[in-house]
């Protein structure tokens, strides 16, 4: 079993399998959407998030708005990384590639799982992130790609926070590609084109700033 109540859809073999990680208060059902612009084809990982906050599902408790529970986000992290492990047994997909895409709570624990487990996620797309960690360890991540799609004038992820995050990746060796926009705390069509680009081999639009 994989620990998390979550929805599977098979999609092609060739195409990589997307983990679709909602934000607070979203569901399984949230980012299919998304996915089916990135990659029509693929096969859908969903979980839900295990944590309630006042009945809103989430990935890890926070103290207060921007506040993480640091100690929970690595909690959950593993949690979510054993999930991302046992459900390529689950649903045999071998070695197949798979790539998380996250929005808001859901792009900062994908962002954890990336620097944390990168035996889990090697690849993640991000929208509207932050760093999810102050001192995330010193792991390798030369074979790591990330793309991240953050506003200008985002208040709930700020560009510091963004900036930090594009910050640790890049230290670890990680591949980054970081996309700006000039709204706010939301997916952009400009930042789904940019991400589609990068999921496909190409590198993505990579915006000043960063």
């Amino acid at each position: 079993m994989t620990g998390l109540a979550h929805k599977y859809v098979e999609g092609s073999p060739d195409e990589p399998v997307l983990l679709l990680l909602h934000g607070t208060g979203g569901g399984p059902d949230d980012l299919v959407p998304i996915a089916r612009q990135l990659s029509p084809t693929s096969a859908l990982l969903a979980p839900a998030g295990p944590v309630s906050e006042h009945g809103a599902a989430r990935w890890f408790r926070r103290l207060a708005e921007g506040v993480f529970d640091h100690e929970d986000v690595v909690f959950r992290a593993n949690q979510l990384a054993g999930f991302v492990l046992s459900s390529r047994e689950e649903y045999g997909l071998g070695d197949r590639r798979l790539v998380a895409i996250g929005f808001s709570n859901g792009a900062n624990i994908a962002a954890a799982v990336t620097l944390l487990r990168p035996d889990a996620v090697r690849e993640a797309a991000l929208f509207a992130a932050m760093s999810p960690l102050p001192s995330p360890p010193r792991h390798d991540l030369s074979d790591t790609r990330v793309f991240l799609s953050n506003g200008e004038h985002d208040p709930m992820a700020p560009p510091a926070s963004a900036d930090a995050l594009v910050r640790d990746l890049r230290e670890r060796s990680a591949d980054v590609v970081a996309h700006r926009h000039p709204g706010g705390h939301q997916v952009t069509g400009n930042g789904l084109v940019a991400a589609a680009g990068w999921l496909n081999g190409g590198g993505g639009e990579q915006s000043t700033g960063t």
